[in-house]
């Protein structure tokens, strides 16, 4: 796809505007597609990685690509990795004297020029939009262990207050140094707070332990003009309005067609958050280019005059997702 990245058309969408031309968003692809659409680069560091990545998202048409800011996380035990992981596996604080021991690392201390030095490469018009080492709830359930953070949360609830304070005062500095940079025009809060039923904690453990730290990040970022997107998985029917009206947020992206098929969202929600992506995973990898051209054109017609949606993927783009069903989706955009 040869078309001129337009960071200002994704701009409009996430202010809840019509957009230009039909658009599209992606949280990320897969190694698989960047080799396919940049075979000339070989991904020996993190700079080619990621400009790999930026020439990647350019010729598939996007406006703008992801990134990690830097090398910031923080540090876990080993995972037993296959699939899917265990959120009972590798974590290293249980107690107030784990919790003393466990070496906070600290945003500052890394290296973020990969920002500068992919922002001098960025081509006309388009954009990085910067991204998290997970969120605040990942990263304590990586720390604590799901099963031990529910009990936590009711037998020791200063120790995990003081666990959540710690992730979220950390992740606020991490996104304020992103923002510093001028090739840098959003960012995405990227945090899993859901099931397929429900949220992972209660709302009300959500909206005192997690929220209030993305509710001063976006507060930063929209001082600084940058819109704010979340991509959280899962059912958040309980927290919407926590996500809409209280922390602001300009954007959701993650949906699936088994909690809330994106045709539904975008009439339940917008335009009181703009809709990202969609089109459920599964339904890209399980069928035909046919129905998923069909699927694509009709979500394009119902939103463009309206606003407010790309066309992407529920989630993001899996190396096992059929290469010519992720073409199928995005060459949709070449119809209008």
């Amino acid at each position: 796809m040869n078309r001129k990245p337009n960071f200002d058309n994704l701009l409009k969408i996430l202010n809840k505007q019509k957009p230009e031309r039909p658009t599209l968003f992606e949280f990320f692809l897969n190694d698989k597609l960047y080799d396919y659409l940049v075979p000339e680069i070989k991904s020996i560091d993190t700079i080619s990685y990621y400009k790999k990545v930026m020439i990647a998202y350019q010729r598939a048409g996007y406006d703008y690509f992801t990134i990690h800011g830097s090398d910031f996380h923080f540090p876990k035990n080993n995972q037993h990795v296959e699939s899917t992981i265990s959120l009972n596996e590798g974590f290293v604080i249980t107690d107030y004297e784990s919790f003393e021991k466990y070496e906070w690392p600290e945003p500052e201390d890394f290296d973020y020029s990969i920002l500068i030095a992919l922002g001098k490469e960025l081509p006309e018009g388009m954009k990085m939009i910067a991204y998290g080492p997970s969120g605040i709830l990942e990263n304590t359930i990586a720390l604590v262990g799901y099963d031990n953070l529910c009990y936590m949360l009711f037998e020791e609830p200063e120790l995990a207050e003081s666990i959540f304070k710690n992730i979220g005062e950390r992740l606020i500095k991490y996104y304020r140094i992103c923002m510093e940079f001028d090739g840098v025009g959003a960012i995405i809060a990227n945090d899993d707070w859901g099931f397929n039923t429900q949220t992972m904690i209660s709302p009300s453990h959500l909206r005192k332990y997690v929220f209030p730290y993305y509710k001063k990040i976006i507060e930063i970022a929209h001082q600084k003009g940058l819109p704010v997107i979340l991509h959280s998985c899962g059912n958040l029917k309980e927290v919407m309005d926590d996500i809409i009206y209280d922390m602001k947020f300009d954007a959701k992206h993650s949906y699936e067609d088994k909690i809330m098929p994106v045709e539904q969202a975008y009439d339940t929600y917008f335009p009181k958050i703009s809709i990202l992506g969609g089109i459920d995973v599964d339904f890209v990898c399980r069928s035909s280019k046919e129905e998923i051209t069909k699927r694509c054109i009709n979500m394009i017609e119902k939103t463009l005059d309206k606003g407010g949606y790309a066309l992407g993927t529920g989630n993001s783009v899996p190396y096992y997702v059929p290469v010519e069903n992720y073409f199928a989706m995005i060459d949709v955009i070449n119809l209008f």
